[in-house]
């Protein structure tokens, strides 16, 4: 069945699923996304720094997710599987849009990533626009050009979301154009957004609704309002790894969105039947990007944003489901961006559709209480170079072991999460034989997915092959101090056809 056509048959079966009577409410979800927000950047995971009460008191009120994962350690593939429930591998979209090969000298070279969410997957927009839900986009979407915008992918509303990956500014009119969207003078990006997103659910308190809010922030450029930035920077803390006072800044105006927005919920009498989700799309900022600041550090995680170990995929979570998770409930099943979608349409009393595929699995079962969902491991595939000095590999993990296949020389680490959270000990080589059954089974996994792998590159140049990245980050890479993988020097495999 085309995409139009099942639109409109599921549409007429929302339509009378919506005309019978029901004992209760349908629910609306607020799905509140930010950019580069590292796992230990808020309260509830032990940050000291940052100031994230309204976070933190919204997972108070609901379930947080302690091994919560990113379906990539960069954005657009990320939020392409926010949307669909299917890996990135799988729809193609493996690197940030447009992407581009910043090393002209390194061992391999990555493929072209897709630059768009094609028309024809049903997004979770679309899926719930079937039960009689309005949708609104507000914020960054960064998943293709003016063709597949969100009003082309089941957004009744766009506010902001355009092909582009970051603002001009976070403040106003700095930032006139990108993103499209008017301000009043002064006025920070966080807050416009989260002004747009109150004026939705305001004028649709009376029908169910679906707000996907993704913030610009915490995303470089680096500014926060001044006042604020020079409260965090009289209370630097010597003694902790977090203590960029712009970052901190950038951070509580997220805090202050998430509190703007419970109390709005609130106000219209709709906390009874409204979900809310919060989460990142990639780890924290740790490498020297922009103009040469560290924004954050994920510690003890190892790595950040554009890294395969876990301070790049690992993300804060909380999930409000009232009357239905428990208060302040701490659930530790590994969980990943793809959950999501089967996890709102079951909320939403949607059954799954014509048999169409998603990789991710309904957390349903766990905001009860009950047991985890069956599933055999998470997957991530990233085949580029990133910008944070990150190196092109593949990953899974089953239960507490989590491996790495590095592409370069298709060598692999091996971590015990447990035992060992911020993969300090490679137990590749102590551990042979569990290496090599898990790496077989995430070539099987790589094996039924269209993936496309890097190639060799013919200007492969040892002693220049860091060149591309910023001087900070070339200079991180060279102290150590962001990690890199062991490495074999044997030939690379050809890119696969």
């Amino acid at each position: 069945m085309k995409r139009r056509e099942f639109l409109g048959t599921a549409a007429l079966a929302g339509l009378a699923s919506a005309a019978t009577p029901q004992a209760t409410k349908p629910l609306n979800f607020v799905f509140i996304l930010i950019d580069d927000m590292g796992w230990r950047d808020v309260g509830f995971n032990g940050s000291r720094y940052f100031r994230t009460p309204n976070i933190d008191a919204l997972a108070a009120r609901g379930m947080r997710f302690s091994n919560a994962y990113a379906a990539c350690p960069v954005c657009s593939p990320t939020r392409a599987a926010i949307m669909t429930g299917k890996y990135p591998a799988r729809l193609g979209i493996t690197n940030f849009l447009p992407g581009r090969h910043t090393l002209a000298h390194s061992k391999l070279r990555g493929p072209e990533p897709k630059q768009f969410l094609p028309l024809d997957e049903v997004t979770l927009a679309e899926e719930l626009k079937t039960m009689g839900y309005v949708t609104a986009a507000i914020g960054k979407w960064h998943l293709g050009g003016v063709r597949y915008y969100p009003e082309k992918q089941g957004f009744d509303v766009n506010v902001g979301g355009t092909d582009s990956g970051m603002p001009k500014s976070h403040f106003y009119p700095q930032w006139a154009g990108n993103p499209p969207v008017d301000g009043e003078y002064g006025e920070y990006l966080a807050d416009r957004l989260t002004r747009a997103a109150e004026d939705f659910i305001h004028a649709q308190a009376a029908r169910p609704f679906f707000l996907y809010l993704a913030h610009y922030g915490v995303h470089i450029p680096f500014e926060g309002r001044a006042d604020v930035v020079a409260r965090y920077r009289r209370n630097i803390r010597k003694d902790e790894p977090q203590n960029n006072p712009v970052y901190a800044a950038m951070v509580e105006s997220i805090d202050e969105s998430v509190g703007r927005l419970v109390k709005r919920v609130e106000d219209e009498g709709l906390t009874e039947n409204t979900v809310f989700i919060f989460t990142s799309d990639n780890g924290g900022l740790d490498a020297a990007e922009g103009k040469g600041e560290k924004a954050t550090s994920n510690a003890p995680l190892k790595g950040g944003k554009g890294h395969l170990y876990e301070g790049g995929i690992r993300e804060p979570l909380c999930i409000v489901w009232p009357g239905v998770t428990a208060p302040g409930s701490v659930s530790a099943v590994p969980v990943i961006s793809t959950d999501f979608y089967p996890t709102i349409t079951q909320m939403a009393g949607i059954n799954r559709p014509m048999g169409r595929p998603v990789d991710g699995v309904s957390l349903v079962s766990v905001l009860k209480g009950g047991a985890a969902p069956r599933r055999d491991a998470l997957y991530w595939h990233y085949p580029h170079y990133s910008n944070q000095g990150g190196r092109p590999g593949a990953a899974m993990r089953e239960g507490d072991l989590k491996i790495i296949r590095w592409y370069e020389d298709n060598s692999v680490s091996l971590y015990n999460l447990k035992a060992d959270p911020g993969e300090k000990t490679d137990l590749a080589e102590k551990e042979p034989e569990q290496a090599t059954l898990l790496e077989a089974k995430l070539n099987k996994w790589l094996d039924s997915l269209p993936v496309v792998m890097p190639g060799s590159n013919p200007d492969y140049d040892a002693e220049r092959e860091t060149e591309g990245l910023g001087v900070a980050i070339r200079e991180q890479l060279a102290s150590g101090e962001l990690p890199t993988p062991r490495r074999k020097e044997i030939t690379p495999e050809p890119a696969k056809q």
